[in-house]
């Protein structure tokens, strides 16, 4: 990947996390701080992703990465218990309230597929290890 595209990416999942923590802090504040346990997520989510997402812009640490990462999977996941078994005894169905769960759900797969080109990428061209030295093999002298 050329080193106009990888910033790119960067920017990529800076802006989709960014978006999912705008639809958290929407949600938070139109109706579910209201719900106990859920309201207080929702929160923790949208303030985590917002700062998350403007780190990204400005660092290359890995654990930054990883937190991104984090927050993205515990969301989606939190949509799906949410829609399965249910989350602190909050149960949701379908796609509502919409159009934001759709464009949650979306976003934070795409956060998930950038972080993942990226990684990919920093696997890939990192320069080889110097390969072992083996040593010598010694002849065998047969003496008669």
């Amino acid at each position: 990947m050329n080193q106009i595209l990888l910033p790119l990416v960067r920017l990529g999942a800076a802006g989709c996390l960014a978006a999912s923590g705008v639809i958290h802090a929407e949600l938070y504040l139109h109706g579910y701080r209201t719900i106990p346990g859920v309201g207080p997520a929702f929160l923790l989510q949208a303030s985590g992703s917002l700062a998350v997402a403007l780190l990204l812009l400005f660092t290359t640490t890995t654990m930054l990465r990883l937190a991104a990462a984090a927050l993205a999977a515990g969301a989606l996941v939190g949509f799906i218990l949410s829609r399965t078994i249910g989350i602190l005894g909050f149960v949701e169905y379908g796609l509502q309230p919409a159009p934001q769960a759709l464009i949650s759900v979306l976003v934070e797969i795409a956060t998930l597929a950038l972080l993942a080109v990226d990684a990919l990428h920093r696997i890939t061209s990192r320069p080889a290890l110097a390969p072992t030295l083996r040593r010598p093999q010694r002849s065998r002298v047969v003496v008669r």
